[in-house]
């Protein structure tokens, strides 16, 4: 077994030696200065690419980790301040927000005062207003539809935003969401002034030109008010920002004068990068290289993170996965446990579910996702399925990205563990940011490429990303990402109960019932919760692994 995953693994190794000398030249005019000098951190990003600058970031949530939080706040953040308690929402650009007794989908948000763009220009409620029109009003002078797919899908409720003072602004849903503080963290504030000194500059009377001219040249020179501001942009090579010393929060200006972010998809190409001083801290380091890295006094980083491994399975007609023996099977089939030891380190959770038992969410599936490969194979022959009948099924999958972890050894590991019940596993590799964009395009568009089931890592922080967006009926494509078309009634009634439920006890449950509902349909196959491992420098001080997908930059600072 694992015999492509071990070829790989060993000619890894002497990609470790030789990428040094490949990557010196590369990172020559990046190297840290001496002592006393601006402090640098180089990070070694997973991404094939600079994830977008303009406000909206794509590629996953690695995006928005980033060129995201970094860069930007949005009206609530994350507390990414503890490595020991969940990851919980907390006032960001709103200091406070209150949805409407009398009509739930009326919220008022209440705005920080004194905060600036990093161009100079004040944040207020018309820049809020205008950051929503951005991506929902397509009447808007600043509509971008490219930054609508990687928007709109998390917060598809939002309507609209009007002002009611300049420190106020109203948010109108569609729908009663309780969801909706939530999703907001996903709607980054862009300098309004900055864009529109772009646009009033722009060649050329069309006013699409001229709005995709000036995105195309806010993204260049950013501006948020975020902890950290671009300085340089180099795409596909790297993006380096320096510290916000005006930070609206002094307590999270950071710590280190200047942090470059640089593309590395390949493990062994980023392993062998840091342990050769091109880098400080790289994601997702190479697992069969932790014990050498350790040795050498780098430190490895990793905490349980809410994020499921999965595949997303198609449910459109004629899909092999319609059938639940079918799905149950696979689940069974698949040893976690060896996955997690022989393959990747140690460096993942086995997952049972989207959340585990001790969650809120968790509820009381009766379906038990386990390692039983003689259950499994009972089902497939049920199924009608056998050694001289085999089920072929076609995966779509990355060669590397956000939260992927190991995408490649990780599907292998799988397509050899299904064959022993009678699966005949097909994968479809293809580069991370196309797959993302499939993602959002579903099962039925000629991009799946006759997939019937997609390996898309999904974070669990919030009940939309959670479970939501791929369960309920109505966010399938093009609202969301229900990329296989479940259509549930159970689900959504269950969906609609918790989205109403403004209550955080009785929306837990009615959360906890989805999720044992999804678990007992078997509506994913469930492999495993990332640990988000890094690896970094000794020099490297200050930094706190959250229980989240996203970091805190600020507090870390480097020695020279």
């Amino acid at each position: 077994m694992m015999l492509q995953t071990e070829k790989r693994i060993r000619s890894g190794r002497h990609t470790m030696k030789t990428a040094a000398l490949l990557l010196a030249t590369t990172f020559a005019c990046i190297a840290p200065g001496i002592a006393g000098a601006e402090t640098t951190l180089r990070i070694g990003m997973t991404a094939a690419d600079i994830p977008r600058t303009l406000g909206q970031p794509d590629q996953g949530f690695e995006g928005n980790r980033f060129t995201g939080v970094t860069m930007y706040d949005a009206l609530v953040n994350w507390d990414l301040s503890s490595a020991t308690k969940p990851s919980v929402l907390i006032p960001g650009l709103a200091t406070e927000w209150k949805v409407d007794d009398a009509d739930k989908t009326k919220w008022v948000f209440k705005l920080r005062p004194g905060v600036t763009f990093h161009d100079g220009s004040p944040f207020n409620a018309d820049a809020v207003v205008w950051n929503v029109g951005k991506v929902l009003n397509k009447e808007a002078p600043q509509f971008d539809a490219s930054q609508v797919g990687v928007t709109a899908s998390r917060m598809p409720t939002l309507v609209s935003a009007k002002k009611i003072d300049d420190l106020t602004v109203e948010l109108t849903t569609k729908e009663p969401d309780s969801f909706l503080p939530y999703n907001l963290t996903n709607l980054f504030m862009a300098s309004p002034a900055q864009w529109q000194k772009f646009y009033d500059a722009a060649d050329g009377a069309d006013a699409k030109a001229k709005a995709a001219a000036a995105w195309t040249a806010f993204a260049r020179n950013a501006s948020g008010t975020g902890p950290w501001k671009m300085t340089n942009f180099v795409p596909r090579e790297r993006l380096e920002l320096v510290k916000n010393e005006a930070y609206w929060d002094k307590a999270r200006v950071p710590k280190t004068d200047k942090m470059v972010l640089l593309p590395m998809p390949e493990a062994n190409a980023r392993t062998a990068a840091l342990m050769a001083g091109q880098v400080d801290w790289i994601e997702a380091p190479a697992p069969d290289a932790i014990a050498q890295l350790k040795s050498r006094g780098f430190k490895i980083e990793s905490n349980e993170q809410p994020h499921v491994w999965p595949w997303q399975f198609s449910r459109v007609e004629g899909s092999p996965w319609n059938d639940i023996r079918v799905r149950k099977a696979a689940n069974l089939c698949i040893d976690r446990e060896g996955m997690k030891d022989g393959l990747l380190g140690g460096l993942m959770v086995p997952a049972t579910g989207t959340v585990e038992p001790g969650h809120p969410w968790r509820g009381n599936p009766t379906f038990q996702i386990k390692y039983d490969v003689a259950a499994g194979q009972k089902l497939m022959k049920e199924a009608g399925y056998g050694p001289d009948k085999k089920l072929t099924v076609k995966t779509q999958t990355s060669a590397s990205g956000s939260g992927q972890m190991l995408p490649l050894p990780m599907n292998e590991y799988l397509q050899q563990a299904l064959a022993d019940c009678y699966f005949d596993v097909q994968l479809d590799v293809i580069e991370w940011n196309t797959l993302f964009t499939n993602w959002r395009k579903g099962a039925k568009d000629p991009t799946a490429n006759g997939a019937n089931a997609i390996n898309v890592t999904y974070a669990a922080m919030d009940p939309f990303f959670a479970m939501v967006r791929f369960l309920q009926s109505g966010m399938a494509p093009p609202v969301s990402n229900n990329w296989g078309f479940n259509n549930n009634p159970k689900f959504d009634e269950l969906v609609k109960k918790a989205r109403t439920s403004f209550d955080p006890a009785a929306r837990d449950a009615a959360l906890a019932e989805l999720h044992a509902a999804s678990v007992d349909d078997a509506a994913f196959l469930y492999v495993a919760h990332d640990v988000g491992p890094r690896a970094m420098s000794p020099k490297i001080k200050g930094f706190v692994q959250p229980k989240s997908w996203f970091v805190d930059f600020s507090p870390v600072s480097i020695s020279q």
